[in-house]
């Protein structure tokens, strides 16, 4: 928990981060755009830094009445759980049955929901126990979710967030994410923050923060360097979780089998 020295931004072209495992990313709808002066950029500036399980395929993080959630991936490796920050390691969790590979968590009201990459399915459980409640179906791929309190919200792979009843699943409304008029694609690992949605973006090393009502990207956060090059295996471990605390007005970042969770402040460029 010792401060850290800075990162400043590293150009918007910089990366963005991802999926899961063995994914081949979907067939983009635009391309993706490497931003430019017109759209601000930021850097971040590292408060502390927490072990990580290294085992853990991370594919969604989040906070909720002070306890920290993760939700990770990869057939037969695929669970929820509840983290002690401090340590890293899970104080319970509820692993997901094959053949389900998983992939973003939330949780809105008392209901915590898990989406999966290629089964169609949701399920649904008791944020306070993780004991099962229901199981919901959705078409095409999972990867992302997250909820603005009223809806929950979902991203594909693609450039498009898909709005969701919670107690059907049903689609309400799609959002297309463009930066300047151009298409973001890969949409993965989602955070609501003040009012705005964060998004990761597969195999990028930069977050995209995105404008709900009308998809516009409104700037873009650098996390080049973060992960110190030592400390990357080369296997899939990029970039990915993000979890806001809005009772401390704290960030927290990681990614997938990374050994280190961040607490990050961002810093204009």
């Amino acid at each position: 928990m010792i401060a850290l020295s800075a990162f400043g931004f590293v150009g918007l072209t910089g990366a963005f981060a991802g999926c899961s495992e063995g994914e081949p990313a979907p067939a983009d709808t635009g391309t993706t755009l490497e931003t430019g002066p017109r759209t601000p950029g930021y850097g971040v500036e590292v408060v502390a830094e927490f072990p990580h399980d290294t085992g853990a395929f991370t594919q969604g993080l989040l906070w909720h009445e002070g306890k920290l959630f993760e939700s990770t991936g990869t057939v037969g490796k695929s669970g929820i759980r509840e983290v002690a920050l401090a340590s890293g390691r899970p104080l319970r969790q509820q692993p997901l049955e094959e053949p389900h590979f998983g992939e973003g968590i939330v949780i809105l009201g008392g209901t915590l929901y898990q989406i999966t990459w290629q089964s169609g399915k949701a399920f649904t459980y008791d944020w306070k126990t993780f004991t099962r409640t229901g199981e919901l179906r959705y078409d095409g791929e999972g990867w992302g979710l997250t909820t603005d309190g009223t809806s929950l919200i979902m991203s594909n792979g693609s450039n498009t967030l898909i709005y969701r009843d919670p107690k059907t699943f049903a689609a309400q409304k799609a959002v297309t994410v463009t930066d300047r008029g151009n298409m973001v694609s890969q949409l993965n690992e989602l955070e609501w923050v003040k009012g705005e949605i964060w998004a990761n973006v597969w195999q990028k090393d930069s977050i995209a923060r995105i404008d709900p009502a009308t998809g516009n990207v409104t700037g873009w956060i650098d996390l080049t360097g973060l992960l110190p090059q030592l400390d990357r295996t080369g296997k899939e471990d990029v970039l990915n979780g993000i979890a806001y605390d809005a009772a401390t007005d704290r960030i927290h970042v990681t990614g997938k089998l990374w050994p280190k969770l961040y607490e990050i402040r961002l810093k204009a460029k």
